[in-house]
């Protein structure tokens, strides 16, 4: 009993730092890969570059992001890292 007495402060420590550590990581990273399988064609994106665009068109492992007039780029979706605005918002 006093073996198990002297675990209960470890358990404890690893709790917390589920709470406080592991879990909003995974609710982070399962918001963004939603967030890039979700993207769509005029969707206005920042890479994690910070390239600044918007999707001009998507296939399954890519986007093409238009930055300027006639000047079109292609990414992996997770380099997206935030949507600005999306269509549906227009």
């Amino acid at each position: 009993m006093e073996g198990l007495a002297g675990l209960l402060p470890f358990v404890a420590m690893f709790a917390v730092m589920w709470f406080l550590l592991i879990r909003p990581a995974q609710k982070r990273q399962k918001a963004t890969k939603q967030m890039q399988s979700d993207l769509k064609r005029g969707d206005h994106v920042i890479t994690i570059g910070g390239i600044h665009g918007t999707i001009d068109a998507v296939d399954d492992s890519s986007v093409f992001l238009k930055v300027a007039e006639g000047t079109t780029l292609q990414f992996d979706r997770q380099a997206v890292g935030r949507v600005t605005e999306s269509k549906a918002g227009l």
